[in-house]
């Protein structure tokens, strides 16, 4: 008898044990009927276009899917809180996403800065991100392991463009025009390392203060040095106010934007007229182009946000939204941080209804390679093809 007792009491402690090590083993974030994500972005200020768009996308698809019983019956939920564009919001909303919510991972953070302040919580909660709305090598190269990239990089833009300007219309004076910021410096590296394989380097360049539009001081420089293209990195309110005044002050070279900048409100804010001939490179194909994903995105973004305009940043964060959940159904059922690394690398030619298809590996964290050049004409942004930039009208460069 004693010894049975014994018996019973030995396998109660090791079913305790095994269900302890169940719940241990628990992933947050991952309920039976719910995934939790996180993100951190600008929903307020002078970057709220960027975050209010790029989740509006995001969440376009989100509620697709929810709509059709989620990732193996679990539904998607989103925890979303604003940072204001500024670093230390953005660190404090990833702690409490982290750390009191829980989320199982993280998407659509915007900017360079911001992200980079968040980076040592990300890496040390080992907590996978996918979709940064940052084109900066700093989340590239190396590779980290955490971090999914969709978008292409900033350098990749620079290289597109800038060769372009080169070949085509013989500009040798660049100017750069950056935020004096991590995504400024950036693309001010950028438009450096792309200049250099040509055996050049800008003629001029100017900043101004992130979070402000006084780009008076750096109107004065780059016009002093008359060039001949003027390479902006920066967001839609400073650079269209920069674009504006030069244009209007008689100064009108060619005139190119990084994707990061918020294509369509630039437009929109510089003026129809005023805005045509701008060059902008995109990481997401405009309106005018005819693959399959942009008719699916313009008709959820109508069902579930019917006051928004389509537009390049909720489209990123459309497509950014498919991957996730691309890579979410192939985990499987038993989802874990890790299982999700390791089937994000293992993504091969993933066709989400653009012109290519996405695909990782553990040594390539970015899913595209893939820039488009677009140039505004009457207000609307059309594709450039090879001939569309033979076609741009050659301008009478400052002499």
């Amino acid at each position: 008898m004693r010894i049975q007792q014994v018996t019973w009491l030995y396998l109660l402690s090791i079913m305790v044990c095994l269900i302890n090590a169940s719940v241990s083993l628990a992933e947050d974030g991952v309920k039976d009927t719910e995934i939790i994500i996180g993100s951190s972005l600008p929903l307020d200020g002078h970057a709220s276009f960027l975050g209010t768009q790029l989740l509006h996308g995001t969440m376009a698809y989100i509620y697709s899917i929810n709509e059709k019983n989620g990732i193996n019956n679990r539904k998607i939920s989103v925890i979303a809180y604003n940072d204001d564009y500024d670093r230390m919001k953005c660190e404090a909303n990833t702690k409490k996403l982290i750390e009191q919510d829980k989320v199982f991972m993280l998407t659509n953070y915007v900017g360079t800065g911001t992200t980079l302040q968040a980076l040592p919580l990300i890496k040390k909660a080992k907590i996978p991100v996918l979709g940064l709305f940052t084109g900066a090598e700093d989340f590239r190269h190396p590779v980290i392991k955490e971090v999914f990239n969709v978008r292409s990089s900033d350098l990749q833009e620079m290289e597109t463009v800038i060769t372009k300007f080169w070949n085509i219309f013989d500009v040798r004076k660049f100017a750069v025009l950056y935020q004096d910021s991590p995504y400024g410096q950036s693309g001010l590296k950028g438009a450096e390392v792309a200049l250099e394989k040509l055996g050049s380097k800008p003629t001029v360049t100017a900043s101004y203060e992130r979070g402000t539009d006084a780009i008076g001081d750096a109107m004065k420089t780059i016009r002093a040095a008359q060039p001949e293209a003027v390479i902006m990195a920066g967001i839609y309110t400073p650079t269209a106010r920069f674009v504006f005044s030069a244009k209007w002050s008689g100064f009108d070279p060619y005139f190119h934007s990084l994707s990061f900048v918020g294509a369509d409100q630039l437009a929109d804010l510089i003026g129809r007229g005023d805005s045509d001939g701008v060059i902008v490179t995109q990481v997401v194909p405009p309106q005018s182009a005819t693959y399959p994903v942009l008719q699916e995105y313009r008709d959820l973004l109508k069902k579930h946000y019917p006051a928004d305009k389509p537009n390049f940043v909720s489209l990123e964060g459309f497509i950014n939204a498919k991957v996730l959940v691309a890579v979410l159904n192939k985990t499987g059922k038993d989802i874990t941080r890790e299982a999700f690394i390791k089937t994000a690398e293992g993504m091969k030619n993933l066709d989400i209804g653009l012109d290519h298809t996405i695909s990782f590996d553990p040594n390539n964290h970015q899913g595209s390679d893939v820039v488009y050049s677009t140039v505004i004409e009457n207000g609307e942004y059309k594709l450039l093809t090879d001939e569309g930039w033979k076609s741009i009208k050659k301008r009478q460069l400052p002499k």
